[in-house]
């Protein structure tokens, strides 16, 4: 939403507050996987932006209120934009990992640059391919496998930008997707190539495969749980919500792992001031998760939400979708590196049910099965898209 858009009442600064808390995290994590001071200083303007929003929706909250049954039906409204504030908090935490040079060890950032998504920024530069054309002409999914976040216009937001969408000279792309599309997009922005991956060979620490696997798998669970969480709530799904509670405790032990490995590997660090890093990471991160287990906390209890708090949902950039794949259709035996359902749908794979058990942010390697339950986010003309795929219609109830 641009800045010459202002939001005006509590459901339009929920809906923005929301984007921005989630772009922040993508960002944030990105800051430190590539050491980027740029990405970490959008988050930052992020944080400004987001933190003004929800100031003005506390004050239109309290305005709204004229009786105590009034204010009962709006605690509901302040709880969830006190999650989303923290979300945003610890995002800008692990964000100052970088912005502050807390350190974290050169010898693994290789690894974590090669997760199954990387985030990025660009600006575009005068006379770039990309100047004057919109998303729909630039195909930019197909074209490179990113997916553009966000796009900043001088100091305006446009979050999960569509088709129509233009870009121009100076506007700043915030991208998420695999890494070999980086120079493919940096391309498109008239952006040099970054330089190949020298692959020097630093001092390795002791379990440093252990030590990326928690990281990432800090970073998926923290983003999985925000999306559950979100999904919990515009489902009524207490489900979904026990889940973001079993992601919560898998998060907290896995803070606890993260801080065991720095304390073994500090005697052997080249600097053991570079392990300060981690231990912000994984607290942020745990933060992130306890955020989102605060957020499904009315879903537990089976309280009642405000209504505003469903319609910011559905009016989000992004829709929350859950489908079971149906035998012989055409996810069935696939995986996602085969059906590149980010690319060709949009939609965002935040979790899968098989049976009793959950499988967060499944990789490429992952494939479907019928009776699979796909809990995912994108834009909402993708899941139309998804839907087909899962041989399931809209119109019914999967």
């Amino acid at each position: 939403m641009a800045d010459d858009e202002q939001p005006k009442n509590v459901k339009d600064l929920l809906v923005e507050a929301k984007d921005a808390s989630e772009l922040m995290v993508d960002l944030a994590y990105a800051a430190v996987f590539f050491d980027d001071e740029k990405l970490a200083e959008e988050v930052g303007k992020l944080e400004d932006r987001m933190g003004g929003n929800l100031r003005k929706l506390r004050k239109l909250a309290m305005l709204a209120a004229r009786s105590p049954e009034d204010a009962d039906a709006l605690e509901s409204v302040l709880w969830i934009a006190s999650a989303i504030e923290t979300i945003g908090d610890a995002a800008s935490d692990i964000a100052r990992v970088v912005r502050a040079k807390l350190g974290i060890p050169e010898v693994l950032r290789p690894d974590l640059r090669h997760a199954n998504e990387v985030s990025g920024r660009v600006r575009v530069r005068e006379d770039a391919p990309a100047v004057g054309r919109s998303l729909r002409e630039l195909s930019l999914p197909t074209e490179t496998g990113m997916w553009l976040l966000a796009v900043r216009h001088g100091q305006s937001w446009e979050f999960d930008p569509g088709p129509d969408t233009v870009l121009s000279q100076r506007d700043v792309l915030l991208f998420q997707g695999p890494e070999d599309g980086i120079n493919l997009i940096r391309e498109q922005a008239g952006a040099a190539a970054l330089p190949e991956d020298e692959g020097e060979d630093l001092p390795p620490l002791s379990e440093l495969d252990r030590a990326v696997d928690i990281l990432i798998e800090m970073k998926d669970s923290a983003e999985a749980a925000v999306g559950l969480a979100y999904s919990a709530l515009l489902f009524n799904d207490r489900g979904l919500a026990a889940e973001v509670n079993a992601i919560e405790e898998r998060s907290d032990a896995l803070h606890d792992e993260l801080e065991s490995w720095v304390l073994r590997a500090a005697p052997e660090a080249r600097n053991p001031d570079d392990l300060r890093g981690l231990i912000r990471l994984g607290a942020a991160s745990e933060w992130i998760c306890d955020a989102a287990r605060q957020m499904t906390w009315y879903v537990e209890q089976g309280e009642e939400l405000h209504p505003v708090i469903r319609m910011a949902l559905e009016e989000t950039e992004e829709t929350s979708s859950e489908m079971v794949v149906q035998a012989a259709s055409q996810v069935d035996g696939k995986s996602l590196r085969e059906l590149r359902l980010e690319t060709e749908t949009g939609m965002w794979v935040v979790a899968v049910q098989r049976g009793t058990r959950w499988i967060y942010r499944p990789r490429a390697p992952f494939a479907f099965a019928a009776g699979d339950r796909i809990i995912s986010i994108g834009p909402e003309e993708g899941e139309a898209d998804l839907a087909a795929l899962c041989g399931v219609s809209l119109e019914t109830p999967d």
